[in-house]
């Protein structure tokens, strides 16, 4: 794939990408749920068998330390230079040859940036990948956990969802510019824009354990 020149509107927009203190990776970031994210994070990467990844968002540095301790070659990346990444950039012009890695690894990353720019980045991620990539990203559509625990049979876990006749408009604040289930945007054009960038979409979930976070996995289409 061609790289193209990256408009000047698309860096602004990076440069004006809000940014979080790094101890608000450790205050906020401790919950069971969030933990359980850690876990679908990590299980997805380790079952397409990789031997580079890319992680773009290094946030806490919890994932990436796990698939180190792996023997799993993990190069983190963020904008944010106080996080220590391996290497500072932005998503919208990954500072790397055209497939790179294995995986792509973007998880809570995509919903700081204007939904307008969102193509870019999957292009970017895209561009860089050899196989795969693993997204996630906040999808705020009503949802209600059934956990029955059955005898001779075992647990029954499901999400129920219920989507609103109207969804609710998003206020952008200081984190996120968009979410999945509000306004506009909702999980059909998320796919659709998933598929535009040549990925094929093996599978999508939401964790059972934390809703709020949906997971994307996602393989680059091979053609025939």
């Amino acid at each position: 794939m061609e790289r193209k020149k990256i408009p000047d509107s698309y860096m602004d927009n990076c440069k004006k990408m809000n940014q979080v203190e790094p101890d608000h990776y450790y205050n906020n970031y401790d919950s069971k749920g969030r933990f359980c994210s850690y876990w679908h994070q990590i299980h997805e990467i380790i079952k397409l068998g990789p031997n580079r990844v890319l992680e773009v968002g290094i946030g806490n540095g919890f994932v990436s330390k796990y698939l180190k301790e792996r023997k799993i070659k993990v190069t983190t990346l963020d904008i944010d230079k106080r996080l220590n990444p391996d290497v500072v950039g932005s998503v919208f012009q990954l500072p790397f040859p055209n497939e790179s890695f294995d995986v792509i690894a973007c998880y809570e990353v995509l919903e700081h940036l204007s939904y307008e720019v969102f193509p870019k980045a999957l292009s970017e991620i895209h561009r860089v990948s050899s196989s795969c990539a693993v997204l996630s990203v906040p999808d705020s559509t009503r949802a209600y956990r059934l956990d029955i625990q059955i005898p001779k049979i075992g647990e029954l876990r499901k999400l129920i969802h219920l989507p609103r006749v109207r969804a609710p408009e998003h206020q952008i604040n200081r984190e996120h510019c968009w979410e999945i289930g509000k306004g506009e945007c909702n999980l059909r054009k998320i796919v659709g824009r998933i598929r535009n960038a040549d990925f094929e979409l093996k599978k999508t979930y939401r964790a059972f354990e934390m809703p709020y976070h949906r997971f994307f996995v996602l393989e680059k289409y091979q053609g025939e």
